[in-house]
């Protein structure tokens, strides 16, 4: 009799354990599939998303923190882009933090009038100008040095010559940030961690 209720209790923990994470994984995570080269050669994109990287987005994580550079996130279009048709979220990675003066001088990112070391995720020979903003009638975000305001954040592609960002349509509020890429699942050769720093 014993070894009966053991084994019930055995199989209860295990099936409570599975529907916690099942709650805490439809709750507070999101899956993703990235459209486009914006962000190579970190995540890979295409427009077909059979052939596209995967993710799973943390959206628990900025309840608590607050997005901190080298961050990979998820975020819901700006007004800005909302104004030029964008419908669909972006995925950036976080390179000025509010309050940050930030801008561009030679093809290199400067925070604070100091050069942004960013060997770990954007290819050699990768230029960081204004060049990849289309003209338009308002000059590019980043055509002069910028403060970036409170509960806001710059934000650039990896793939620096092929990424609609920050430099064209500025900031990103706060409140637009859905979360944070944590976990890449497809391709299944290169399933694991996403590098966020």
């Amino acid at each position: 009799m014993p070894s009966i209720n053991r084994k019930l209790i055995i199989e209860g923990s295990v099936i409570l354990v599975f529907w916690i994470f099942a709650g805490y994984i439809l709750i507070f995570t999101e899956i993703r599939w990235i459209p486009s080269g914006a962000m190579e050669p970190t995540l890979h994109g295409t427009p077909n998303q059979w052939e596209a990287d995967k993710i799973i987005v943390d959206k628990l994580k900025y309840k608590f923190y607050q997005p901190q550079r080298g961050d990979i996130v998820v975020f819901y279009p700006t007004e800005e882009l909302k104004k030029e048709q964008y419908q669909d979220a972006f995925i950036k990675r976080v390179i000025g933090l509010p309050g940050e003066k930030v801008q561009l001088q030679n093809g290199k990112v400067y925070v604070n009038n100091k050069p942004l070391s960013e060997d770990n995720y954007v290819s050699p020979g990768q230029n960081t100008s204004i060049d990849v903003c289309s003209s338009g009638a308002q000059p590019p975000f980043l055509a002069e040095p910028q403060t970036i305001p409170t509960d806001s954040y710059l934000v650039l592609g990896d793939n620096r010559n092929s990424s609609y960002d920050s430099r064209c349509w500025g900031v990103v509020p706060r409140k637009n940030i859905i979360g944070r890429a944590v976990f890449r699942f497809w391709p299944l050769n290169h399933v694991g961690g996403i590098v966020n720093n």
